[in-house]
Protein backbone atom coordinates (compact mmCIF):
# COMPACT_ATOMS: atom_id res chain seq x y z
CA UNK A 1 0.00 0.00 0.00
CA UNK A 2 2.78 2.46 0.97
CA UNK A 3 4.69 1.79 -2.27
CA UNK A 4 1.55 2.38 -4.32
CA UNK A 5 0.86 5.76 -2.69
CA UNK A 6 4.52 6.80 -2.97
CA UNK A 7 4.48 5.85 -6.65
CA UNK A 8 1.54 8.19 -7.30
CA UNK A 9 3.28 10.99 -5.37
CA UNK A 10 6.45 10.39 -7.42
CA UNK A 11 4.53 10.77 -10.69
CA UNK A 12 2.96 14.05 -9.56
CA UNK A 13 6.34 15.34 -8.37
CA UNK A 14 7.85 14.25 -11.69
CA UNK A 15 5.39 16.45 -13.55
CA UNK A 16 6.28 19.56 -11.56
CA UNK A 17 10.03 18.96 -11.36
CA UNK A 18 11.21 17.04 -14.42
CA UNK A 19 8.38 18.30 -16.61
CA UNK A 20 9.53 21.87 -15.91
CA UNK A 21 13.13 20.92 -16.73
CA UNK A 22 12.04 19.44 -20.07
CA UNK A 23 9.93 22.50 -20.88
CA UNK A 24 12.83 24.88 -20.16
CA UNK A 25 15.22 22.78 -22.21
CA UNK A 26 12.87 22.87 -25.19
CA UNK A 27 12.34 26.60 -24.80
CA UNK A 28 8.57 26.97 -24.95
CA UNK A 29 7.78 30.55 -25.99
CA UNK A 30 4.29 31.98 -25.53
CA UNK A 31 5.15 34.77 -27.99
CA UNK A 32 5.27 32.35 -30.92
CA UNK A 33 1.96 32.00 -32.73
CA UNK A 34 0.79 28.39 -32.78
CA UNK A 35 -0.55 26.58 -35.89
CA UNK A 36 -4.09 26.79 -34.48
CA UNK A 37 -3.83 30.58 -34.72
CA UNK A 38 -1.78 30.96 -37.91
CA UNK A 39 -3.28 28.14 -40.00
CA UNK A 40 -6.88 27.94 -38.76
CA UNK A 41 -9.01 25.98 -41.27
CA UNK A 42 -12.10 25.04 -39.25
CA UNK A 43 -11.43 21.29 -39.70
CA UNK A 44 -8.13 20.16 -38.13
CA UNK A 45 -6.55 23.49 -37.17
CA UNK A 46 -9.05 24.73 -34.61
CA UNK A 47 -8.18 26.69 -31.47
CA UNK A 48 -9.76 25.09 -28.37
CA UNK A 49 -9.50 25.75 -24.60
CA UNK A 50 -6.55 24.29 -22.71
CA UNK A 51 -8.69 22.14 -20.39
CA UNK A 52 -10.49 20.62 -23.37
CA UNK A 53 -7.23 19.93 -25.21
CA UNK A 54 -5.85 18.22 -22.11
CA UNK A 55 -8.84 15.88 -21.73
CA UNK A 56 -8.86 15.09 -25.45
CA UNK A 57 -5.13 14.36 -25.45
CA UNK A 58 -5.55 12.17 -22.38
CA UNK A 59 -8.29 10.13 -24.02
CA UNK A 60 -6.41 9.99 -27.35
CA UNK A 61 -3.35 8.40 -25.77
CA UNK A 62 -5.10 6.25 -23.15
CA UNK A 63 -7.03 3.58 -25.02
CA UNK A 64 -6.77 0.09 -23.59
CA UNK A 65 -3.04 0.46 -22.90
CA UNK A 66 -2.93 1.80 -19.32
CA UNK A 67 -5.69 -0.64 -18.34
CA UNK A 68 -5.17 -3.89 -20.25
CA UNK A 69 -1.39 -3.38 -20.49
CA UNK A 70 -1.11 -2.65 -16.77
CA UNK A 71 -3.20 -5.69 -15.85
CA UNK A 72 -1.00 -7.92 -18.01
CA UNK A 73 2.13 -6.24 -16.64
CA UNK A 74 0.99 -6.85 -13.06
CA UNK A 75 1.68 -10.55 -13.64
CA UNK A 76 5.40 -9.73 -13.21
CA UNK A 77 4.75 -8.25 -9.76
CA UNK A 78 5.73 -4.94 -8.09
CA UNK A 79 8.58 -4.37 -10.55
CA UNK A 80 5.78 -3.10 -12.80
CA UNK A 81 5.32 -0.12 -10.43
CA UNK A 82 8.93 0.94 -10.98
CA UNK A 83 8.67 0.76 -14.76
CA UNK A 84 5.48 2.82 -14.78
CA UNK A 85 6.97 5.54 -12.55
CA UNK A 86 10.45 5.85 -14.07
CA UNK A 87 9.30 5.12 -17.60
CA UNK A 88 6.56 7.73 -17.40
CA UNK A 89 8.71 10.53 -15.95
CA UNK A 90 11.96 10.04 -17.84
CA UNK A 91 10.82 8.43 -21.10
CA UNK A 92 7.08 8.70 -21.79
CA UNK A 93 6.68 12.28 -20.60
CA UNK A 94 9.74 13.40 -22.58
CA UNK A 95 8.53 11.52 -25.66
CA UNK A 96 5.02 12.97 -25.52
CA UNK A 97 6.17 16.52 -24.83
CA UNK A 98 8.65 16.62 -27.68
CA UNK A 99 6.36 14.90 -30.18
CA UNK A 100 3.67 17.47 -29.44
CA UNK A 101 5.87 20.55 -29.26
CA UNK A 102 7.94 19.65 -32.33
CA UNK A 103 4.67 19.40 -34.23
CA UNK A 104 3.69 22.83 -32.88
CA UNK A 105 7.03 24.25 -34.08
CA UNK A 106 6.55 22.72 -37.54
CA UNK A 107 3.05 23.90 -38.47
CA UNK A 108 1.24 20.98 -36.84
CA UNK A 109 3.10 18.44 -38.99
CA UNK A 110 2.49 14.72 -38.55
CA UNK A 111 5.28 12.86 -36.80
CA UNK A 112 6.83 11.31 -39.97
CA UNK A 113 7.39 14.79 -41.40
CA UNK A 114 9.06 15.92 -38.14
CA UNK A 115 11.23 12.79 -38.02
CA UNK A 116 12.28 13.34 -41.62
CA UNK A 117 13.43 16.86 -40.93
CA UNK A 118 15.89 15.75 -38.24
CA UNK A 119 16.78 12.16 -39.15
CA UNK A 120 16.69 12.39 -42.93
CA UNK A 121 14.53 11.53 -45.95
CA UNK A 122 15.00 7.78 -45.54
CA UNK A 123 13.58 7.85 -42.02
CA UNK A 124 10.74 10.11 -43.19
CA UNK A 125 9.61 7.66 -45.88
CA UNK A 126 9.98 4.73 -43.49
CA UNK A 127 7.99 6.53 -40.82
CA UNK A 128 5.23 7.46 -43.25
CA UNK A 129 4.58 3.79 -43.90
CA UNK A 130 5.40 2.52 -40.42
CA UNK A 131 3.27 5.05 -38.53
CA UNK A 132 0.24 4.43 -40.76
CA UNK A 133 0.59 0.68 -40.14
CA UNK A 134 0.78 1.31 -36.38
CA UNK A 135 -2.26 3.59 -36.51
CA UNK A 136 -4.33 1.05 -38.42
CA UNK A 137 -3.32 -1.67 -35.94
CA UNK A 138 -4.36 0.63 -33.09
CA UNK A 139 -7.68 1.31 -34.76
CA UNK A 140 -8.31 -2.42 -35.20
CA UNK A 141 -7.27 -3.25 -31.61
CA UNK A 142 -9.57 -0.52 -30.37
CA UNK A 143 -12.49 -1.90 -32.37
CA UNK A 144 -12.26 -5.54 -31.36
CA UNK A 145 -11.37 -4.85 -27.71
CA UNK A 146 -14.36 -2.67 -26.77
CA UNK A 147 -16.67 -4.70 -29.02
CA UNK A 148 -15.77 -7.79 -27.00
CA UNK A 149 -16.45 -6.03 -23.70
CA UNK A 150 -19.82 -4.74 -24.95
CA UNK A 151 -20.75 -8.21 -26.17
CA UNK A 152 -20.04 -9.67 -22.73
CA UNK A 153 -21.96 -6.83 -21.08
CA UNK A 154 -25.03 -6.72 -23.36
CA UNK A 155 -25.15 -10.05 -25.19
CA UNK A 156 -25.25 -8.26 -28.56
CA UNK A 157 -23.75 -9.82 -31.68
CA UNK A 158 -20.00 -9.11 -31.92
CA UNK A 159 -20.07 -8.40 -35.67
CA UNK A 160 -22.92 -5.92 -35.26
CA UNK A 161 -21.00 -4.10 -32.54
CA UNK A 162 -17.94 -3.89 -34.81
CA UNK A 163 -20.11 -2.34 -37.55
CA UNK A 164 -21.49 0.23 -35.09
CA UNK A 165 -18.04 1.21 -33.82
CA UNK A 166 -16.70 1.53 -37.38
CA UNK A 167 -19.64 3.78 -38.29
CA UNK A 168 -18.76 6.06 -35.39
CA UNK A 169 -15.08 6.01 -36.41
CA UNK A 170 -15.98 7.22 -39.89
CA UNK A 171 -17.89 10.18 -38.45
CA UNK A 172 -15.15 11.10 -35.98
CA UNK A 173 -12.47 10.86 -38.69
CA UNK A 174 -14.34 13.00 -41.21
CA UNK A 175 -15.96 15.75 -39.14
CA UNK A 176 -14.13 18.92 -37.96
CA UNK A 177 -12.33 18.17 -34.70
CA UNK A 178 -14.44 20.56 -32.60
CA UNK A 179 -17.81 19.22 -33.82
CA UNK A 180 -17.74 15.70 -32.35
CA UNK A 181 -14.40 14.98 -30.67
CA UNK A 182 -14.25 18.43 -29.07
CA UNK A 183 -17.71 18.01 -27.56
CA UNK A 184 -17.85 14.43 -26.23
CA UNK A 185 -14.21 13.65 -25.40
CA UNK A 186 -13.99 15.95 -22.37
CA UNK A 187 -17.02 14.19 -20.88
CA UNK A 188 -15.51 10.75 -21.38
CA UNK A 189 -12.17 12.01 -20.06
CA UNK A 190 -13.75 13.16 -16.82
CA UNK A 191 -15.61 9.83 -16.50
CA UNK A 192 -12.37 7.89 -16.94
CA UNK A 193 -10.66 9.94 -14.23
CA UNK A 194 -13.59 9.46 -11.84
CA UNK A 195 -13.49 5.71 -12.54
CA UNK A 196 -9.75 5.54 -11.76
CA UNK A 197 -10.17 7.52 -8.54
CA UNK A 198 -13.04 5.22 -7.54
CA UNK A 199 -10.97 2.06 -8.08
CA UNK A 200 -8.00 3.57 -6.17
CA UNK A 201 -10.23 4.62 -3.26
CA UNK A 202 -11.83 1.18 -3.07
CA UNK A 203 -8.40 -0.48 -2.95
CA UNK A 204 -7.04 1.84 -0.26
CA UNK A 205 -10.07 2.02 2.01
CA UNK A 206 -11.03 -1.60 1.39
CA UNK A 207 -7.71 -2.77 2.77
CA UNK A 208 -6.69 -4.77 -0.29
CA UNK A 209 -3.15 -6.24 -0.04
CA UNK A 210 -1.28 -4.14 -2.62
CA UNK A 211 2.27 -5.59 -2.75
CA UNK A 212 5.15 -3.41 -1.60
CA UNK A 213 8.25 -2.64 -3.63
CA UNK A 214 10.99 -4.40 -1.65
CA UNK A 215 14.22 -6.12 -2.59
CA UNK A 216 12.63 -9.52 -2.07
CA UNK A 217 9.62 -8.54 -4.21
CA UNK A 218 11.68 -7.24 -7.14
CA UNK A 219 11.81 -10.64 -8.79
CA UNK A 220 10.05 -12.10 -11.80
CA UNK A 221 6.70 -13.29 -10.41
CA UNK A 222 5.27 -14.31 -13.77
CA UNK A 223 3.86 -17.83 -13.84
CA UNK A 224 6.19 -18.69 -16.73
CA UNK A 225 9.34 -16.64 -16.04
CA UNK A 226 11.45 -18.63 -18.50
CA UNK A 227 9.39 -17.50 -21.48
CA UNK A 228 8.57 -14.10 -19.96
CA UNK A 229 11.74 -12.42 -18.65
CA UNK A 230 11.22 -8.97 -17.15
CA UNK A 231 13.54 -7.55 -19.79
CA UNK A 232 12.29 -6.96 -22.43
CA UNK A 233 8.77 -8.41 -22.03
CA UNK A 234 7.52 -6.09 -19.27
CA UNK A 235 8.71 -2.99 -21.13
CA UNK A 236 6.68 -3.96 -24.21
CA UNK A 237 3.62 -5.16 -22.27
CA UNK A 238 3.21 -1.96 -20.25
CA UNK A 239 3.53 0.61 -22.99
CA UNK A 240 0.85 3.29 -22.75
CA UNK A 241 1.32 3.58 -19.00
CA UNK A 242 5.05 4.26 -19.31
CA UNK A 243 6.02 5.15 -22.90
CA UNK A 244 4.18 4.59 -26.16
CA UNK A 245 5.04 5.56 -29.73
CA UNK A 246 1.33 5.71 -30.52
CA UNK A 247 1.18 8.91 -28.46
CA UNK A 248 3.46 10.66 -30.96
CA UNK A 249 0.91 10.03 -33.70
CA UNK A 250 -1.81 11.62 -31.55
CA UNK A 251 0.06 14.66 -30.27
CA UNK A 252 -0.10 16.52 -33.63
CA UNK A 253 -3.90 16.51 -33.35
CA UNK A 254 -3.68 18.73 -30.27
CA UNK A 255 -0.63 20.58 -31.64
CA UNK A 256 -3.09 21.96 -34.20
CA UNK A 257 -5.48 23.11 -31.46
CA UNK A 258 -3.41 24.76 -28.70
CA UNK A 259 -3.23 28.55 -28.51
CA UNK A 260 0.10 28.92 -26.66
CA UNK A 261 3.35 26.94 -26.44
CA UNK A 262 3.20 27.34 -22.66
CA UNK A 263 0.22 24.95 -22.66
CA UNK A 264 2.42 22.13 -23.93
CA UNK A 265 3.67 20.85 -20.58
CA UNK A 266 0.15 20.53 -19.18
CA UNK A 267 -1.34 18.98 -22.32
CA UNK A 268 1.45 16.64 -23.46
CA UNK A 269 3.66 15.86 -20.45
CA UNK A 270 0.73 16.18 -18.04
CA UNK A 271 -1.46 13.75 -19.97
CA UNK A 272 1.32 11.16 -19.85
CA UNK A 273 1.64 11.54 -16.10
CA UNK A 274 -2.10 11.12 -15.59
CA UNK A 275 -2.05 8.05 -17.80
CA UNK A 276 0.76 6.67 -15.66
CA UNK A 277 -1.40 7.14 -12.57
CA UNK A 278 -4.25 5.25 -14.27
CA UNK A 279 -1.82 2.44 -15.13
CA UNK A 280 -0.58 2.31 -11.52
CA UNK A 281 -4.14 2.01 -10.25
CA UNK A 282 -5.04 -0.86 -12.56
CA UNK A 283 -1.74 -2.66 -11.94
CA UNK A 284 -2.39 -2.39 -8.19
CA UNK A 285 -5.97 -3.59 -8.64
CA UNK A 286 -4.84 -6.61 -10.63
CA UNK A 287 -2.15 -7.54 -8.07
CA UNK A 288 -4.38 -7.18 -5.03
CA UNK A 289 -7.97 -7.97 -6.06
CA UNK A 290 -7.37 -11.72 -6.37
CA UNK A 291 -5.21 -11.88 -3.24
CA UNK A 292 -1.74 -11.41 -4.71
CA UNK A 293 0.40 -11.72 -7.83
CA UNK A 294 0.52 -15.52 -7.65
CA UNK A 295 -3.27 -15.68 -7.52
CA UNK A 296 -3.51 -13.21 -10.43
CA UNK A 297 -1.29 -15.44 -12.56
CA UNK A 298 -3.33 -18.49 -11.63
CA UNK A 299 -6.65 -16.92 -12.55
CA UNK A 300 -5.30 -15.41 -15.79
CA UNK A 301 -4.27 -18.91 -16.89
CA UNK A 302 -7.90 -20.07 -16.89
CA UNK A 303 -9.93 -20.08 -20.15
CA UNK A 304 -11.74 -16.80 -20.78
CA UNK A 305 -9.89 -14.94 -18.03
CA UNK A 306 -8.60 -12.02 -20.05
CA UNK A 307 -7.77 -8.46 -19.01
CA UNK A 308 -11.35 -7.52 -20.00
CA UNK A 309 -12.62 -10.19 -17.60
CA UNK A 310 -10.43 -8.75 -14.81
CA UNK A 311 -11.88 -5.27 -15.46
CA UNK A 312 -15.41 -6.66 -15.30
CA UNK A 313 -14.87 -8.66 -12.10
CA UNK A 314 -12.91 -6.03 -10.19
CA UNK A 315 -15.11 -3.09 -11.21
CA UNK A 316 -18.34 -4.82 -10.21
CA UNK A 317 -16.89 -5.91 -6.88
CA UNK A 318 -15.00 -2.75 -5.93
CA UNK A 319 -17.57 -0.19 -7.07
CA UNK A 320 -20.84 -2.07 -6.77
CA UNK A 321 -23.22 -2.87 -9.59
CA UNK A 322 -23.98 0.70 -10.70
CA UNK A 323 -20.43 1.92 -10.26
CA UNK A 324 -19.12 -1.21 -11.94
CA UNK A 325 -21.28 -0.72 -15.02
CA UNK A 326 -20.15 2.91 -15.25
CA UNK A 327 -16.51 1.83 -14.88
CA UNK A 328 -16.86 -0.78 -17.61
CA UNK A 329 -18.53 1.73 -19.92
CA UNK A 330 -15.61 4.05 -19.23
CA UNK A 331 -13.21 1.27 -20.21
CA UNK A 332 -15.23 0.82 -23.40
CA UNK A 333 -15.30 4.55 -24.22
CA UNK A 334 -11.56 4.89 -23.58
CA UNK A 335 -10.34 2.66 -26.43
CA UNK A 336 -13.06 3.80 -28.80
CA UNK A 337 -11.97 7.39 -28.35
CA UNK A 338 -8.39 6.38 -29.16
CA UNK A 339 -9.38 4.23 -32.12
CA UNK A 340 -11.20 7.02 -33.90
CA UNK A 341 -8.29 9.44 -33.51
CA UNK A 342 -5.92 6.70 -34.70
CA UNK A 343 -7.76 6.62 -38.01
CA UNK A 344 -7.93 10.43 -38.04
CA UNK A 345 -4.17 10.60 -37.49
CA UNK A 346 -3.62 8.07 -40.29
CA UNK A 347 -5.66 10.30 -42.60
CA UNK A 348 -3.62 13.35 -41.68
CA UNK A 349 -0.31 11.48 -41.98
CA UNK A 350 -1.14 10.39 -45.52
CA UNK A 351 -2.47 13.85 -46.39
CA UNK A 352 0.72 15.51 -45.12
CA UNK A 353 2.87 13.10 -47.15
CA UNK A 354 0.85 13.76 -50.33
CA UNK A 355 0.33 17.46 -49.51
CA UNK A 356 -3.36 16.79 -50.07
CA UNK A 357 -5.67 19.54 -48.80
CA UNK A 358 -8.11 18.14 -46.22
CA UNK A 359 -10.52 21.07 -46.27
CA UNK A 360 -12.97 19.59 -48.82
CA UNK A 361 -14.84 16.63 -47.35
CA UNK A 362 -14.44 14.61 -50.57
CA UNK A 363 -10.67 14.74 -50.07
CA UNK A 364 -11.09 13.35 -46.58
CA UNK A 365 -13.26 10.53 -47.95
CA UNK A 366 -10.68 9.63 -50.61
CA UNK A 367 -8.07 8.87 -47.93
CA UNK A 368 -10.32 7.53 -45.17
CA UNK A 369 -12.38 4.88 -46.97
CA UNK A 370 -9.38 2.70 -47.99
CA UNK A 371 -8.06 2.93 -44.41
CA UNK A 372 -11.34 1.68 -42.99
CA UNK A 373 -11.54 -1.17 -45.51
CA UNK A 374 -8.07 -2.38 -44.47
CA UNK A 375 -8.97 -1.98 -40.81
CA UNK A 376 -12.19 -3.97 -41.22
CA UNK A 377 -10.33 -6.83 -42.92
CA UNK A 378 -7.82 -6.93 -40.05
CA UNK A 379 -10.62 -7.37 -37.50
CA UNK A 380 -10.90 -10.93 -38.80
CA UNK A 381 -7.45 -11.72 -37.37
CA UNK A 382 -6.74 -13.03 -33.87
CA UNK A 383 -6.82 -10.08 -31.43
CA UNK A 384 -3.91 -11.49 -29.39
CA UNK A 385 -1.64 -11.65 -32.45
CA UNK A 386 -2.48 -8.09 -33.51
CA UNK A 387 -1.84 -6.83 -29.95
CA UNK A 388 1.60 -8.46 -29.78
CA UNK A 389 2.75 -7.00 -33.09
CA UNK A 390 1.32 -3.65 -32.10
CA UNK A 391 3.33 -3.77 -28.86
CA UNK A 392 6.68 -4.12 -30.62
CA UNK A 393 5.96 -1.66 -33.43
CA UNK A 394 4.57 0.81 -30.91
CA UNK A 395 7.74 0.88 -28.80
CA UNK A 396 9.97 0.96 -31.89
CA UNK A 397 8.14 4.09 -32.97
CA UNK A 398 8.75 5.59 -29.52
CA UNK A 399 12.50 4.97 -29.81
CA UNK A 400 12.63 6.68 -33.23
CA UNK A 401 10.76 9.72 -31.93
CA UNK A 402 13.13 10.03 -28.96
CA UNK A 403 16.14 9.94 -31.32
CA UNK A 404 14.42 12.70 -33.31
CA UNK A 405 13.96 14.78 -30.16
CA UNK A 406 17.64 14.32 -29.37
CA UNK A 407 18.68 15.56 -32.83
CA UNK A 408 16.39 18.55 -32.47
CA UNK A 409 18.13 19.46 -29.23
CA UNK A 410 21.49 19.22 -31.00
CA UNK A 411 20.21 21.52 -33.75
CA UNK A 412 19.24 24.22 -31.26
CA UNK A 413 22.49 23.82 -29.32
CA UNK A 414 20.96 22.20 -26.22
CA UNK A 415 21.84 19.09 -24.18
CA UNK A 416 20.33 16.03 -25.89
CA UNK A 417 20.74 13.43 -23.13
CA UNK A 418 17.21 13.74 -21.72
CA UNK A 419 16.02 12.31 -25.04
CA UNK A 420 18.89 10.08 -26.13
CA UNK A 421 19.29 8.13 -22.87
CA UNK A 422 15.69 6.78 -22.98
CA UNK A 423 16.07 6.39 -26.77
CA UNK A 424 19.08 4.13 -26.22
CA UNK A 425 17.24 2.08 -23.60
CA UNK A 426 14.17 1.63 -25.81
CA UNK A 427 16.36 0.63 -28.76
CA UNK A 428 17.79 -2.17 -26.63
CA UNK A 429 14.29 -3.17 -25.49
CA UNK A 430 12.79 -3.31 -29.00
CA UNK A 431 15.75 -5.14 -30.56
CA UNK A 432 15.89 -7.72 -27.77
CA UNK A 433 12.13 -8.24 -27.88
CA UNK A 434 11.79 -8.97 -31.58
CA UNK A 435 14.67 -11.47 -31.29
CA UNK A 436 13.31 -13.30 -28.25
CA UNK A 437 9.52 -13.04 -28.67
CA UNK A 438 7.27 -15.88 -29.94
CA UNK A 439 6.13 -13.66 -32.83
CA UNK A 440 9.76 -12.74 -33.54
CA UNK A 441 12.87 -14.88 -34.10
CA UNK A 442 12.54 -16.97 -30.91
CA UNK A 443 16.25 -16.76 -30.11
CA UNK A 444 17.82 -17.41 -26.73
CA UNK A 445 17.94 -14.72 -24.04
CA UNK A 446 21.73 -14.55 -24.20
CA UNK A 447 21.82 -13.85 -27.94
CA UNK A 448 18.84 -11.48 -27.79
CA UNK A 449 20.27 -9.42 -24.93
CA UNK A 450 23.71 -9.22 -26.53
CA UNK A 451 22.38 -8.08 -29.90
CA UNK A 452 19.99 -5.64 -28.19
CA UNK A 453 22.80 -4.00 -26.23
CA UNK A 454 25.05 -3.85 -29.31
CA UNK A 455 22.22 -2.30 -31.37
CA UNK A 456 21.67 0.36 -28.69
CA UNK A 457 25.39 1.20 -28.54
CA UNK A 458 25.66 1.38 -32.34
CA UNK A 459 22.59 3.64 -32.50
CA UNK A 460 24.16 5.98 -29.95
CA UNK A 461 27.47 6.06 -31.83
CA UNK A 462 25.70 6.86 -35.11
CA UNK A 463 23.74 9.59 -33.35
CA UNK A 464 26.85 11.16 -31.80
CA UNK A 465 28.64 11.16 -35.18
CA UNK A 466 25.64 12.82 -36.83
CA UNK A 467 25.36 15.29 -33.94
CA UNK A 468 29.02 16.24 -34.36
CA UNK A 469 28.44 17.03 -38.03
CA UNK A 470 25.47 19.24 -37.11
CA UNK A 471 27.55 21.07 -34.52
CA UNK A 472 30.34 21.66 -37.09
CA UNK A 473 27.86 23.05 -39.64
CA UNK A 474 26.34 25.32 -37.00
CA UNK A 475 29.79 26.60 -36.01
CA UNK A 476 30.72 27.30 -39.66
CA UNK A 477 27.49 29.28 -40.24
CA UNK A 478 28.18 31.37 -37.17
Amino acid sequence: MVSFILAIIALVAGYFIYGTIVEKAFGADEKIQTPAVRLADGVDFVEMPQWKNFLIQFLNIAGLGPIFGAIAGAMWGPVAFLWIVFGCIFAGGVHDYFSGMLSVRHDGASIPEVVGKYLGKGFKNFMRVFSVIVLILVGVVFVTGPAGILRDLTGMNLQLLIYIIFAYYILATMLPIDKLIGKIYPIFGICLLIMAVGIAGALIFGGYPIPEVTISNLVNMHSDPGKNPVFPMLFITIACGAISGFHSTQSPLMARCISSEKQGRKIFYGSMIVEGIVALIWAAAAMSFFGGVEQLNATMALPGHTAAWVVNQSSMSLLGKVGGVLAILGVVACPITSGDTAFRSARLTIADALKFNQGPIKNRFMISIPLFLIGFILTKMDFAIIWRYFGWSNQTLAAIVLWTAGMYMVNIGKNHWMATVPATFMTAVCTSYILIAPEGFKLSQGISYSVGIIAAIVAMIIFLIAAKKVEVKTTVKM
